[in-house]
């Protein structure tokens, strides 16, 4: 599989990004985002951190975070990007 050749303002131009208040939301293509949001359990007392996929303003896929770990998984993201030439 060969490799395309993307500079970093072609893939700026493409990804769309909203943030503020505890919510971000990446333009995937195809009318699908991910979205970044801090919510709140009432059931457990607790804040979470939800990756959700959505289209059409429903969230289709939802993934919860502890918030310790954001932090850890942004920089493995980086790494694996980098170690993968992503």
């Amino acid at each position: 599989m060969a490799k395309k050749n993307i500079s970093e303002e072609n893939i700026e131009e493409k990804t769309e990004e909203k943030s503020g208040d505890g919510y971000a939301e990446i333009k995937m293509g195809g009318g699908w985002y991910m979205t970044i949001s801090l919510a709140h359990s009432d059931r457990f007392e607790k804040e979470y951190i939800e990756l959700a996929k959505e289209r059409g303003g429903v969230k289709r896929t939802r993934f919860n975070l502890n918030p310790a770990h954001v932090r850890m998984l942004g920089e493995t993201l980086i790494k694996f990007a980098d170690d993968n030439g992503l």
